[in-house]
């Protein structure tokens, strides 16, 4: 082989080798990112016993004040699915509300959940975009193409986990757009919200304000799948800008934002 023709070999070696290089650092940096240590992640930390006394641990770990009926994941992925633990922490604090709103119902497993561990008089309102009316959908040129695409294959269903059971009674079922969904007559009467329905950054940030209307005082709200900048981005985005205006804060160990509305002074 001809000197000249090493020369191409070698060029063609070590250009391979710079964008292998390149690509390599560029996951790296973007795992260094995800994981905040360039820059911390907007919102503050908090511990569960910080969000609400029920959580409280003594020497043998969670007591029995936060024992629930609970269905499991373990490995498996299931559509729009929380995690054990953050499925465990809507439950727990679903014992305490008798009113509660969900913003995106998928499967209806959290649906369920927050039913059946709630107080036999409580009420459980829940709204998803059925597969009949995806051309409601509202899609901002803010919006992500991967958030837009992944509401749209998560409003599927028609029928739920809560589907039969005896807990159906308590809850009920709406069918629409969450930007078309009026919340007047449900100003400030949500002891507990869970927004887990479109993660495109103009539907957070429209299913937040509506939220904020409708919680009662003392009430939570808690969003889903706060990951970080490189996964769920508009999620992270919208929350993060929601935060420089309301005290959010990030449970630790999990996904979930959560935020407490305060008492009003006038009562």
């Amino acid at each position: 082989m001809s000197l000249t023709n090493w020369l191409i070999v070698l060029l063609v070696i070590m250009t391979v080798a710079s964008l292998i290089l390149f690509q390599s650092l560029n996951y790296y940096r973007s795992l260094v990112k995800q994981k905040g240590a360039f820059r911390k992640w907007p919102i503050k930390l908090i511990n569960l016993d910080e969000v609400d006394p029920i959580f409280k641990t003594n020497e043998l770990g969670p007591t029995l004040e936060s024992l629930v009926k609970f269905i499991g994941r373990g490995h498996l992925i299931v559509p729009g699915g929380t995690t054990d633990s953050e499925a465990w922490v809507l439950s727990v604090l679903s014992k305490k509300a008798r009113s509660i709103f969900e913003f995106g119902t998928c499967t209806g497993k959290t649906t369920y959940l927050m039913a059946v561990n709630s107080p036999p008089d409580a009420q459980i309102t829940t709204l998803t975009l059925p597969p009949d009316k995806v051309q409601d959908y509202v899609q901002d040129s803010s919006d992500s193409k991967r958030a837009t695409e992944r509401a749209l294959s998560e409003s599927g269903f028609t029928r739920f986990l809560y589907s039969g059971t005896p807990e159906e009674k308590k809850i009920t079922q709406l069918f629409g757009d969450s930007k078309h969904f009026d919340q007047s007559p449900y100003r400030k009467k949500a002891d507990l919200i869970f927004i887990d329905g479109s993660h495109a950054y103009s539907y957070v940030l429209s299913d937040s304000q509506k939220a904020f209307d409708m919680i009662a005082d003392g009430g939570l709200i808690l969003w889903h799948d706060y990951r970080g900048p490189s996964l769920n981005k508009d999620v992270y985005k919208a929350l993060n800008q929601l935060s420089r205006e309301k005290p959010l804060r990030h449970i630790e160990g999990t996904s979930l934002v959560v935020y407490r509305q305060p008492m009003s002074t006038n009562r």
